[in-house]
């Protein structure tokens, strides 16, 4: 009996942390029947003490009156109050009524004449304090008490007349006395008072709203226990776990909880506690076991982005795979035809998945389709022919592109021949100095209007430009880049300079040197060699000091 008078056992779940919130249980508790509170609160009093009954539970009309029931010895009386108290002074067991209400369970007083009483409250819950006091008359003096629990000491004081259990359990139930030593040892012995120690609520029981729910839907949990009609007012608070760890909820002052989407991994052994704001009273339910139920994959679908398999070169496409039926991580996997080749994998909790083909090519026709597994294996679906459109306009692209770069480089080398040809003549230097090639004098009897250009035999310039007079030019050398044969442009410019002037006997006879050299104009594609001529009318247009061949 030493042990309970401690403190009961804390909350073996590992959860004292949690944040701890009242509750208030649902006021369909006020159809219960009345209960009668005693003030003072003890049971067994000395006669001539008085003892206020109250009766509780229900909402007193101040019109209306309580009945309340006497029953001693077999005789039973009965007494209308215009409130709900009542005043008494007689041993017995007392009952109250209100209008419309049922009869309270009985209170049973003792109104003794002994020298030392045992005093206990009515009604004592599981998680009280039980308080018992060892009472004596105003004329006895005492030295010391003792208390015993089922004739076994429990406690002996000469302090405390008093005797205090905190967190009383149905383990401090049983049959209570005490007794007084007074001078001279003399012994006064109480009356024996049997005490039942309440249940305050009983084991909560969990239950669902479906034990065997599918994969995907909503299950509500509620946590169900109930106070007695004395404790109505006792606050509670819930919690909920899976599998003795997991965690659901925090405490709350609801007893229900909702999994909005419960999946198959959530499978388990449920249940739930319910305790007390101080945490003096806690208890657990029995577990429920859920099995989620998945539903395989069916009905798997290919589509694409633009829709019909119609995709155009060069643009993004897109494989979507959907299921009409299928719960759970599903993984959809797309795949070609011809190969089998696996073109991309995604896991998720959904019914549809993408991927995209950026930059699709002509090679990219042909068949596709996709899977999808939710744990029950792989589900196909049709194949879905995919076309791709060639548009001119990307195909061309690049030959457009190379052929106006290579026109623009042409004009800029034009450009630069025509401003070294004009710096040349200004200052009166030989277009080459030393390298050019200068023809023989015409011979006696030959006329001067035969001294002319000639044409030269066109050669070509190798990448070394050796001993060729371009080398020493600070032009840029497109033609160092190893060129094929057929995509060299070959010319030649002549430069005519005016010489001195001749002997006496010839009039003024213009002498002409003539100045030629061949060059690559410049490394082009075959393609665009149609497009060249147009530079050689740029380069002739300056009169008497430049032919352009080809």
């Amino acid at each position: 009996m030493s042990s309970s008078v401690t403190h009961t056992s804390h909350c073996s779940w590992d959860c004292r942390h949690l944040h701890l919130r009242p509750i208030t249980l649902s006021s369909s508790a006020a159809a219960h029947k009345p209960v009668i509170s005693l003030h003072p609160p003890w049971t067994t009093v000395f006669k001539g003490d008085r003892v206020t009954l109250t009766c509780n539970g229900f909402h007193f009309n101040a019109t209306e009156k309580t009945k309340w029931h006497h029953l001693y010895f077999r005789r039973e009386t009965l007494t209308l109050t215009p409130g709900n108290t009542l005043e008494v002074r007689e041993s017995g067991d007392y009952r109250c009524q209100a209008q419309g209400s049922p009869q309270s369970d009985p209170v049973h007083l003792v109104f003794s004449s002994g020298s030392l009483i045992l005093q206990a409250p009515y009604s004592v819950f599981e998680g009280d304090t039980l308080v018992l006091r060892c009472q004596k008359r105003r004329n006895t003096k005492l030295t010391a008490v003792k208390y015993t629990w089922n004739e076994k000491i429990i406690s002996k004081s000469n302090k405390s007349w008093d005797l205090l259990i905190p967190q009383a359990s149905s383990n401090n139930s049983g049959n209570y006395r005490c007794f007084g030593y007074g001078d001279k040892n003399f012994v006064f012995k109480s009356n024996n008072k049997m005490i039942k120690i309440q249940e305050l609520f009983p084991h909560p029981e969990l239950k669902a709203t479906d034990s065997q729910p599918t994969e995907g839907s909503s299950v509500n949990l509620s946590c169900e226990t109930q106070l007695p009609p004395e404790r109505l007012d006792t606050p509670l608070h819930f919690i909920f776990f899976r599998d003795d760890r997991v965690i659901l909820s925090n405490w709350s002052k609801s007893p229900e909880l909702q999994i909005p989407t419960i999946w198959r991994e959530n499978s388990g052994s449920y249940w739930c506690g319910a305790e007390t704001v101080i945490g003096s009273v806690h208890k657990r339910s029995p577990s429920l076991q859920i099995h989620v139920q998945r539903i395989p994959v069916s009905g798997v679908l290919l589509e694409t982005q633009p829709s019909g398999g119609q995709a155009v070169e060069g643009e993004t496409l897109v494989l979507v795979c959907s299921m009409a039926e299928g719960t759970g991580n599903t993984t959809f996997s797309w795949h070609r035809e011809d190969t089998q080749e696996s073109l991309g994998r995604k896991t998720q909790r959904s019914s549809r998945a993408e991927l995209e083909l950026p930059a699709i090519r002509e090679s990219h026709a042909g068949g596709y389709y996709c899977t999808a597994d939710n744990s029950y294996g792989p589900v196909r679906s049709a194949v879905l022919n995919v076309t791709v459109r060639v548009t001119p306009g990307n195909r061309d692209g690049l030959v457009t592109a190379g052929a106006t770069g290579g026109l623009l480089s042409a004009l800029l080398l034009a450009v630069v021949l025509l401003f070294h040809c004009w710096r040349q003549r200004k200052s009166g230097d030989g277009f080459l100095g030393d390298e050019t090639r200068i023809p023989p004098t015409p011979g006696p009897g030959e006329s001067s209007h035969s001294i002319c250009p000639a044409q030269v035999e066109l050669q070509r310039l190798y990448a070394n430009g050796e001993g060729s007079p371009l080398e020493s030019c600070s032009w840029p050398q497109p033609w160092k880049v190893h060129p094929k044969e057929e995509d060299l442009i070959y010319s030649e410019i002549q430069i005519i300079r005016l010489g001195e002037e001749g002997e006496a006997n010839i009039s003024r006879t213009l002498l002409e040197d003539k100045v030629s050299f061949i060059f690559p104009l410049f490394y082009l594609p075959h393609y665009l060699l149609p497009h060249t001529p147009s530079l050689f009318p740029l380069l002739s247009s300056i009169p008497g000091c430049l032919r352009c061949l080809h």
